[in-house]
């Protein structure tokens, strides 16, 4: 009798528990505009658009090279239909899906005028007369550590879509700034890439 008692009580508390593992359940997978899962090495354009404004004309992302430094290239805001597609790399490489928070590689599809320097998007030096760090290209694809923190962006949820983020996890003894990506202007009125305090919303579209 007291066994059958015990092994109901037990089953009770157990029943209480959550599943084992729900409460380190994956984050959220990010979607195209489709409705449709992210997925690493898949080309997508990027559309931009600024929230709470009056301005519901996307953009998209190009490359140009810069009067005093040709290259490596610059990443710009150009219009929709001059945008140049991406695609992501996943720090684990067997997996398939991208997901919010998670670190990733990114890289233009596009015959760099620059053939010796990559597409891969990177976190430049600090800029002292310009006062930002820009991100600019030519960064490398894997190999984690303090020579490539500079290499890994996240996507993260915002407002009715996502946005970029620099806070890489793949170096814990590194230091480093989070901060979302948005836009600087700079004195050739070109807008580039920039860690900012205002991040651009961006959606994905399947090249």
């Amino acid at each position: 009798m007291k066994n059958t008692l015990l092994a109901f009580l037990l089953l009770i508390v157990l029943s209480s528990q959550p599943l084992l593992g729900s409460s380190q359940a994956s984050p959220e997978q990010v979607l195209d505009i489709k409705g449709k899962n992210l997925r690493a090495n898949t080309y997508y354009n990027v559309l931009l658009s600024m929230p709470y404004t009056n301005c519901k004309s996307p953009e998209g992302l190009g490359l140009s090279s810069n009067i005093d430094q040709p290259c490596p290239l610059d990443i710009i805001v150009v219009s929709r239909y001059q945008s140049l597609p991406i695609r992501f790399t996943l720090l684990n490489p067997k997996k398939g899906i991208i997901r919010v928070s998670s670190d990733l590689n990114i890289m233009f599809d596009s015959n760099s005028s620059c053939p010796y320097h990559t597409t891969v998007w990177k976190l430049d030096r600090f800029n002292v007369s310009k006062e930002k760090s820009l991100i600019i290209t030519d960064g490398f694809i894997g190999a984690p550590g303090p020579h490539s923190i500079g290499n890994w962006f996240k996507i993260e949820k915002y407002v009715e879509g996502y946005k970029f983020v620099y806070c890489p996890s793949v170096c814990s003894s590194c230091k480093h700034e989070c901060k979302d990506v948005g836009l600087f202007v700079d004195e050739n009125g070109n807008r580039r890439l920039a860690l900012t305090d205002v991040p651009y919303q961006v959606k994905f579209v399947k090249a």
